[in-house]
């Protein structure tokens, strides 16, 4: 699963609109134009099987990790409002996608961070999608990547979490 599709699926779960998105993207520092964000919410060619049907004009946007960890911190600031940095700590921090290359265990951190899920909410979010994820693994896969105990979270624990949020916010 490729970013924009995290995107579109989050997006969809969360029910957010297209002025939000706008807004969630400027709150983490990236300049974005309502038509821009309606490019990154296009699924790309590329995800598509050999047998679908894409149009072709191809002029979507490819969501890098940098970009999504900008709209996931901006996503957190929607929410939970700006917070005054404390004395000697930079205004924004340092965004740590550029060094890891697996944006799924980030996801669950700061979707956990930005709607103030407990472990207890993840698990039942994970339950309504139909997994049975347990207390250790969720702690695993919400550590930080060089732990000894870090577990990458796949695409398929990331779709059923969406999924979950998808069973709970549009129900």
């Amino acid at each position: 699963m490729d970013n924009n599709d995290l995107l579109i699926r989050l997006r969809y779960a969360l029910d957010l609109k297209n002025t939000d998105m706008v807004e969630i993207f400027k709150l983490g520092g990236m300049e974005f134009t309502k038509a821009e964000v309606l490019k990154i919410l296009t699924k790309s060619k590329d995800s598509y099987d050999d047998e679908g049907d894409v149009a072709e004009d191809d002029e979507n946007i490819k969501c890098n990790n940098v970009m999504f960890e900008s709209f996931l911190n901006g996503f957190i600031i929607f929410k939970r409002g700006k917070q005054d940095p404390k004395p000697g700590q930079p205004d924004t921090p340092p965004l740590s996608s550029k060094k890891s290359a697996n944006v799924n265990n980030l996801l669950l951190k700061k979707l956990k961070i930005a709607l103030a899920l407990t472990s207890e909410d993840m698990l039942d979010l994970f339950g309504k999608a139909g997994i049975l994820v347990t207390k250790g693994e969720l702690g695993a896969l919400l550590r930080k990547e060089g732990h000894k105990n870090y577990k990458e979270c796949g695409d398929k624990f990331a779709r059923n979490f969406l999924k979950g949020l998808a069973l709970k916010y549009r129900e």
